[in-house]
């Protein structure tokens, strides 16, 4: 049984009586114990499926799904309320931007301690205060706070942003989540310091079994720490298979750009030289393509792009391009316009 199973997920944006497609039916299952990578472009609705999986998104944004299954539980039959509590008991997330997810009116102390949940503690409720206090200090030394005391009476405007992304990490994990959502979490990090948060989350999907969904724009660098990963671009669905599969034989234009794209590919490029790229931009939520949204900068793009492409199925390597690098023999459609 998968641990989260999501199926044509589709999120809406609702304004002003015009409805903007924002994620077009786009699926995604996580085994226990997995880490899943989930890469595009900023602006690929990486982080707006993210929220939409932790129910944080306003009401300006309309969320459907075929299926929405958690541990087996079908959510969408549940009440709102419901689906939040479950969520937040079993799933967290660690934001990309810190500084406006953590309360600048509160010590960074007293957020973290507020994370503690009560099952955690033990003994007479006079004894619950210190073990709150010390089972903070050791989440911040996991996450790489050596300074504890400095940092707890501290309010968010006075620590560095990279500091507040550990303090960030340091609340999700807090709860002992099933599922951990890292939403670029070493973005404003060095990258000795990036090394060392990768690490940490190694270490607890390996020995909590914890699973992991890691956002990134930079494929090349979540293949080092991702058991299978996901391509998103401009809301859609563009490709899925194990990390070796991925990195070794991508199958679609756009996977195979972003890996073109990274310095290590292009080692042989004389100093200063510009790295391979994709024409264009990806476009903006009011300006849509029609069919395949990568078509305008798509190099294969032909015709038949300006229809969503189906879903081809090559022993668990997925792929939605109606002209893929690779002919894929053998392989079966499936009848949605994304999967994983």
């Amino acid at each position: 049984m998968n641990l989260l199973d999501i199926r044509n997920l589709s999120i809406e944006l609702v304004n002003d009586d015009q409805r903007i497609l924002a994620v077009d039916k786009v699926s995604l299952s996580m085994k226990e114990g997995e880490v899943r990578g989930l890469v595009g472009e900023s602006g690929s609705g990486k982080s707006l499926l993210a929220q939409a999986l932790v129910g944080v998104l306003d009401d300006k944004w309309h969320v459907h799904a075929d299926r929405f299954h958690w541990r087996g539980i079908d959510l969408l039959r549940l009440s709102i309320e419901e689906r939040k509590e479950l969520l937040s008991r079993d799933v967290a997330m660690i934001f990309q931007e810190p500084m406006a997810c953590l309360d600048p009116t509160t010590a960074i102390g007293d957020q973290l301690t507020e994370a503690i949940d009560s099952s955690q503690l033990s003994g007479f409720f006079w004894q619950k205060k210190q073990q709150r206090q010390s089972a903070a200090i050791k989440l911040l030394h996991k996450v790489g706070i050596k300074n504890h005391q400095a940092c707890l009476t501290s309010y968010p405007h006075q620590l560095t942003e990279a500091l507040c992304q550990r303090v960030m990490i340091a609340i999700a994990l807090a709860r002992r989540p099933i599922l951990l959502i890292a939403d670029e979490p070493t973005a404003a990090m060095e990258n000795t310091n990036e090394g060392q948060i990768f690490r940490l989350l190694a270490s607890l999907n390996q020995l909590k079994n914890m699973s992991i969904l890691l956002i990134s724009h930079d494929l090349e660098n979540i293949t080092h720490w991702t058991n299978t990963i996901t391509v998103m671009y401009s809301g859609q669905f563009v490709e899925a298979g194990t990390t070796t599969q991925i990195f070794n034989k991508a199958l679609h234009p756009y996977t195979r750009a972003l890996l073109d794209s990274s310095p290590s590919a292009n080692l042989h490029l004389p100093a200063k030289s510009r790295l391979k790229t994709l024409p264009g931009s990806i476009p903006i939520l009011q300006h849509l393509p029609i069919g395949c949204r990568l078509g305008p900068r798509c190099p294969r793009a032909q015709q038949a792009c300006v229809k969503s492409p189906s879903v081809t199925n090559f022993h668990g390597h997925k792929v939605s391009c109606h002209f893929p690098l690779t002919p894929l023999k053998s392989a079966s459609k499936i009848n949605t316009k994304g999967a994983c």
